[in-house]
């Protein structure tokens, strides 16, 4: 799935084209898939560019003048990410009412793109998100929260400018509403429902309060009490000069891996629902899942899904949600008997803090692991440390950053 392909597509859209107008525009594109959104567009809309910012996980990029190109941090912000945060809203509000602000969005926005609001410091901003990321927070639990110590997010850039404002996104967003325009990159363009108090009760949660700086919880009280501005709420008035158009999705992902499959010879299907909740529960309840969907077909059997787990933290080890899910998988993958693999991988390439994209398992793993006197997976499991366990099978899956991120991919091939 490309991005500039993506991009390109919707440019094709007369009603995005008449939108944009006859130029010229100013450009923002921030996320894991910036760089191909931002070369799809400078290929495809022929219109003069004022003035831009790009952000991504890059280190650097070879972009035009005037766009200028920021490295960012994911899953939590770096200082590139606040230079590229405070550029944007300059530009934003260099807009004048005739032109527009074409924002280009896609998975991982939300830290690569980042202004603190004030009163927090970025170190403050990092040390919330990661304790709240350790604490296997949902990511629309842990956006309401930035948003709301964020002077970007929740609509903040869209209300920066005086002209149009056209969202093109790629979207890794699969709850609490799929494609939550809201939720993707935090929703720098599109007011939000929540508030203060909904920010304040989640970082009071019982298990993390007394973790989280001091400052971000009187920020967010102070808010709550009405006493500092908030995010652009919902409705408000940035109706009527937008226009918001999701351009990808795991929709994409998994019809581009049906198509695959079905040229391979697989007798093939997608679960639609996405894979949701805790990394190693939903391996375990996902063979089932796999059981259930594969039992019409005949022959080499394919079975395609997508989600997003997450992944409560609570040991020392290293891993990722798609490594989680895979051990988790292996209870019931001898189910199938021989010949069955699971795949689940990051479509952006990264699966939590490691070199890896996700993992390779089958039928066989946990018999190969025992013959290699490998500890079990449960104890790797108990510790966080999924890593471990299949990088010493040689059960990784090494990718590299693949220029997108529309959450994970799940594949099962079975005979």
């Amino acid at each position: 799935m490309r991005p500039a392909t993506l991009v390109a597509s919707a440019l094709a859209d007369p009603s995005i084209r008449s939108f944009i107008g006859s130029g010229p525009v100013t450009l923002i594109a921030a996320g894991k898939a910036a760089l191909g959104m931002t070369q799809g567009f400078l290929a495809s809309a022929e219109i003069l560019i004022r003035r831009g910012v790009a952000v991504g996980v890059e280190k650097t990029a070879a972009l035009p003048e005037p766009l200028a190109w920021y490295e960012g941090g994911h899953p939590v912000p770096q200082p590139g990410s606040v230079e590229a945060g405070r550029v944007a809203i300059r530009c934003a509000a260099e807009v004048c009412p005739s032109e527009c602000l074409v924002v280009l969005l896609s998975g991982g926005a939300s830290a690569l793109l980042a202004a603190p609001a004030e009163g927090v410091s970025l170190q403050e901003k990092v040390e919330t998100t990661r304790i709240l990321l350790g604490a296997g927070v949902p990511i629309h639990e842990l956006n309401c929260v930035r948003k709301h110590l964020s002077a970007i997010k929740g609509g903040r850039l869209a209300a920066a400018t005086s002209g149009k404002v056209l969202t093109l996104a790629i979207s890794d967003v699969v709850s609490p509403v799929e494609d939550d325009p809201g939720v993707i990159g935090s929703g720098p363009t599109v007011g939000d429902k929540t508030t203060f108090a909904d920010a304040l009760a989640i970082v009071d949660s019982a298990a993390i309060r007394d973790q989280i700086p001091k400052r971000v919880r009187t920020l967010l009280r102070r808010g709550r009490e009405g006493l500092v501005s908030g995010i652009v709420s919902d409705g408000e008035s940035l109706s009527g000069r937008k226009m918001y158009h999701v351009v990808g999705s795991r929709r994409e992902a998994m019809t581009g891996a049906l198509l695959a499959a079905r040229k391979l010879g697989y007798a093939a299907t997608v679960i639609k629902y996405p894979i949701e909740g805790e990394a190693r529960v939903a391996g375990r309840k996902h063979v089932a899942r796999v059981l259930a969907a594969g039992q019409e077909l005949v022959g080499s059997r394919c079975v395609i899904s997508s989600g997003e787990t997450t992944v409560t933290v609570s040991g020392s080890g290293r891993g990722g949600r798609n490594q989680e899910l895979a051990l988790g998988a292996l209870s019931g993958l001898h189910k199938f008997g021989a010949d069955t693999v699971l795949v689940s991988v990051g479509t952006d390439g990264v699966d939590g803090p490691t070199d890896a994209a996700g993992a390779l398992v089958d039928s066989t793993t946990i018999s190969r692991a025992t013959a290699l006197g490998i500890p079990s997976a449960e104890s790797h499991l108990s510790d966080n440390n999924s890593y471990e366990y299949l990088d010493r099978l040689g059960d990784l899956i090494r990718t590299g950053p693949t220029g997108t991120n529309v959450g994970d991919l799940q594949v099962v091939l079975t005979r």
